[in-house]
């Protein structure tokens, strides 16, 4: 199920966007990308509509994931 972003306050998104972002530990490359920077890539992809906010109710947890991968 998808969560609308708007139904969330800014601080539960940030620390969901952070969590997220902790836990993938995504690589960048050659280049080091700092905290921020991913926070801040990610927020901009969930407001694009690139990336959702998705809750699975088998497994009762939040993740976020790239659209074109979100199978309803």
């Amino acid at each position: 199920m998808i969560i609308p972003i708007e139904q969330l306050s800014a601080e539960i998104l940030d620390n969901i966007i952070r969590e997220f972002v902790l836990r993938e530990g995504t690589d960048y490359g050659l280049d080091e990308v700092n905290i921020e920077e991913k926070i801040q890539n990610v927020k901009q992809q969930l407001n694009n509509g690139d990336a959702v906010l998705v809750y699975s109710e088998l497994h009762e947890t939040v993740n976020i994931m790239p659209k074109s991968e979100f199978n309803q």
